[in-house]
């Protein structure tokens, strides 16, 4: 058997982004984010629920930000670093780096997905609707959009070489609306909840900054491992004539 595959062996960084020599880098990272990501967000959950202030002016409602801000905080990260990897595979040529970007699709999109729910929930009772169309939220909407276009790019093309180099594509010009996300953060004035209202009026500034930053931690963490879980899959499926790929199945790997 490759001595690459075997778990037990000391870890040597891939050559070149080689699949074959990542996989040991996912057995042995994937435990320890997963059980980070537990530990992070159940201390920002009993941060945000528990110990942080209500709200002055709108009460409980507010702590949904525990929730809606890491997401939108991932929807966007994840977003730049698939378009950095697409980018490196489409003009470096390296196939781990495009496999990268097809496994974080799926998390990003999710992440999006949480943040428009989330923000619905959180301006129904302030706005009085369930969507208005403030400039961030529309923003969020197109990267969604974006999303779920590069899975389904990766889902309708069997050729997986045309099928990166069209989510290249897509993901550098998609990158564009990231400032917008950014921008619209400070220039947009139309907040459901002043962000720092918590701080101002409830003396919160330590409990708030805990608990966001520890569940946008958790949430980090729980993107990588799921991401290298599906990278896993992908170099497998993608590799599958190679002997390698034979011996790391028939062992389990």
């Amino acid at each position: 058997m490759d001595s690459s595959l075997a778990t037990t062996e000391p870890f040597r960084w891939p050559s070149r982004g080689s699949p074959q020599g990542f996989l040991p880098l996912v057995h042995r990272l994937v435990p320890w984010l997963a059980a980070g990501a537990l530990a992070c967000c159940a201390l920002g959950f009993c941060v945000g629920l528990l110990v942080a202030p209500v709200d002055a002016r709108h009460g409980d409602v507010h702590r949904i930000i525990y929730i809606h801000v890491p997401a939108t905080w991932m929807s966007v990260l994840i977003f730049m670093l698939l378009a950095f990897c697409a980018g490196v595979g489409r003009f470096g040529n390296v196939r781990l780096a495009a496999m990268m970007a097809q496994a974080l699709a799926p998390t990003g999109a999710m992440f999006a997905f949480m943040a428009l729910w989330t923000g619905s929930l959180w301006g129904k009772p302030i706005w009085g609707a369930w969507w208005v169309w403030d400039l961030r939220l529309a923003a969020d909407l197109v990267l969604m959009a974006l999303y779920l276009a590069i899975i389904a790019v990766h889902a309708g093309i069997d050729d997986a070489r045309r099928a990166d180099t069209l989510v290249a594509t897509i993901a550098l010009a998609g990158s564009a609306i990231v400032p917008a996300i950014l921008a619209s953060t400070v220039l947009w004035p139309a907040l459901p909840v002043d962000p720092a209202l918590p701080l101002r009026e409830s003396g919160g500034r330590a409990a708030l900054l805990v608990g966001l930053l520890a569940v946008g931690a958790g949430f980090w963490l729980y993107s990588s491992a799921t991401a290298l879980l599906r990278l896993r899959g992908i170099i497998l499926e993608r590799e599958r004539q190679s002997d390698w790929v034979a011996t790391c199945v028939r062992d389990g790997r």
